[in-house]
């Protein structure tokens, strides 16, 4: 989209947003205005969120739902939708929708965006809030006999939970047997290797083709929110990032929980510090998508013993490299609020050369896995036209990372958002028309590729980076406590995609409330979309495509 064209939105200016103008666009709907440090945000009554909503998407152009958070207080519920532009991801602003705190009832957002199915449930199921006209309300990470909702602050964690079972019970009883039905349920998982992780997929088989597709979540669901919110912003949070994408990118989450706890509390990176920062990011990229790579061709052909193998392998070298910064192999934990927990190992010299035989060695191997992948007859009629998204139905989503890229939405919040020292750097943003499962394959690999110039040129600034400016970490307060009621949503460019955080202050060194924005959540949900009028191999190579890990879409 154009500049000309943009700018014929409600609301957008050269400069940016109008917010003004959208106030005006959204009328008597607004009860309020908030300031928010990302964006501003307007209240509305909970019986105008789709129509508030919809002159937001159709008339000033926020085609992105990216986030839906659910809290309460002590005299109303609330839910905050996050909305940006998938053309320019600075344009933000947020829809506030309180409800009665006796009632927490709201109109639901899922007629205007898809995006909202997921998120509404996951409000309804962790903090209470009733969504009107939802199309499917019912819990989505707990069992749905939980007694209670496990964020709102009148839980009883003492009550007994309900748990249904009968014992001995027939599974083929004649009542699950309909004579005018040629349909067939089939359940894949929970323990199933083609499922990633804990996942349960419900799948509704007509014939061979798949009729409807319904992946069960909640396995792994470990209260990662709540244990935020119980930490402080300087010391004990910061552990945790590490855990939601277990794989390989815990840099990438720790980049993320480090960007909104710096806005929240004003503390600027050294420039030197960004520049490693930078460098370790991609570096954990280049090994989440080596892991995709591998665990994806098995996925599609049993291929254990070479393609993943090989890919293992070049992880390994990844993982070496972040050992020897980090001091560790998966948990890493290096990064610090202001900068990173100590500088390169020594000598240095032997660090960079590391780091610049992997990178030298790349191309050969990248062409060695096109040979084996991209080549192979068996791997192209198994993926190209298979599992199918288009660019509308993904942003419909909210898809990001290699997900919406493979499907040729340009969007990747290095280049659109920037943050660290990526627009100081020279590299591309790569995108697919194919829309297929063949697409996200060619996306990922070309990104290694991408990540490798980054961190190429990341090790020619440090090489040459003057000794006695060598600043790793700002000076930060050992306690923080920003201000009350101050709220932010920021996100990074995670390997799967968006990964972002809402936080909102209390006045104490803990987070009131933290929410987390997981890429894989939203990507996870458009499986429906690729896998139905599919048959099951396609959609268990759809689901090996969107490179899922389940312990950051449960959190």
């Amino acid at each position: 989209m154009s500049l000309e064209e943009r700018t014929t939105a409600v609301g957008v200016t050269e400069e940016g947003v109008d917010y003004d103008a959208l106030e005006e666009l959204l009328g008597d709907r607004v009860i309020g205005r908030e300031s928010h440090l990302n964006a501003e945000g307007f209240v509305v009554r909970p019986d105008e969120v789709a129509g508030a909503l919809e002159l937001l998407r159709e008339e000033a152009g926020f085609d992105h739902l990216s986030l839906v958070t659910a809290q309460d207080y002590a005299d109303r519920y609330e839910s905050i939708y996050h909305l940006t532009k998938y053309d320019d991801r600075t344009q933000e602003v947020s829809v506030v929708v309180p409800t009665d705190v006796e009632n927490p009832t709201s109109e639901s957002a899922a007629s205007v965006y898809k995006t909202a199915e997921w998120h509404e449930r996951e409000a309804y199921d962790l903090v209470g809030v009733d969504y009107e006209t939802h199309p499917d309300l019912r819990r989505i990470l707990l069992p749905e006999t939980w007694q209670g909702h496990p964020l709102s602050s009148d839980y009883n964690q003492d009550k007994p939970q309900i748990v249904t079972l009968k014992e001995h019970a027939n599974p083929l009883q004649e009542d699950h047997h309909d004579a005018e039905s040629d349909t067939m349920f089939l359940n894949i998982g929970p323990h199933h290797p083609a499922t990633h992780g804990v996942l349960h997929v419900k799948a509704v088989l007509d014939g061979e083709e798949v009729a409807d597709v319904e992946p069960d979540i909640g396995y792994l669901h470990r209260c990662e929110e709540q244990m935020c919110q119980q930490g402080t912003y300087r010391h004990q949070i910061m552990p945790y990032p590490d855990r939601w994408d277990y794989a390989s990118a815990g840099i990438l989450n720790e980049w993320a929980y480090a960007r909104v706890a710096e806005d929240l509390n004003d503390i600027e990176v050294p420039e030197y510090a960004q520049v490693i920062r930078t460098m370790s990011a991609e570096l954990c990229r280049i090994a989440a998508h080596m892991l995709a790579l591998g665990t994806f061709c098995l996925d599609i052909y049993g291929d254990f013993t070479a393609i993943f193998m090989y890919a293992m392998r070049d992880r390994e070298k990844v993982q070496n490299i972040l050992e020897d910064l980090t001091g560790q192999r998966m948990m890493f934990n290096y990064f610090r609020l202001g900068g990173v927990v100590w500088d390169l190992p020594e000598p240095r010299e032997e660090f960079f050369e590391q780091i610049r035989d992997f990178i030298d060695d790349l191309p050969e191997t990248l062409e060695e896995y096109h040979d084996l992948i991209t080549g192979n007859e068996i791997f192209q009629t198994r993926t190209i036209d298979t599992g199918v998204i288009d660019p509308e139905t993904a942003k419909q989503y909210g898809c990001t990372g290699p997900v919406a890229r493979a499907s040729g939405v340009d969007y990747d919040l290095r280049r659109d958002d920037p943050y660290g020292y990526y627009d100081e750097l020279d590299w591309d943003v790569v995108t697919e028309d194919g829309c297929d499962n063949y697409a996200r394959l060619l996306v990922r690999m070309q990104e290694v590729e991408e990540s490798a110039k980054i961190i190429e040129q990341c090790v020619d600034l440090l090489e040459d980076w003057p000794e006695d400016e060598r600043t790793i970490q700002s000076n930060v307060p050992r306690t923080l406590k920003p201000d009350p009621d101050t709220e932010v949503y920021r996100a990074v460019e995670g390997a799967k995609g968006e990964l972002g955080i809402y936080v909102r202050s209390d006045g104490t060194d803990t987070p009131a409330r933290f929410k987390i924005r997981s890429p894989c959540f939203n990507n996870l949900h458009s499986l429906e979309a690729m896998a139905e009028g599919e048959y099951v191999p396609d959609l268990v190579a759809a689901l090996g495509s969107l490179d899922v890990i389940l312990g950051e879409v449960d959190r």
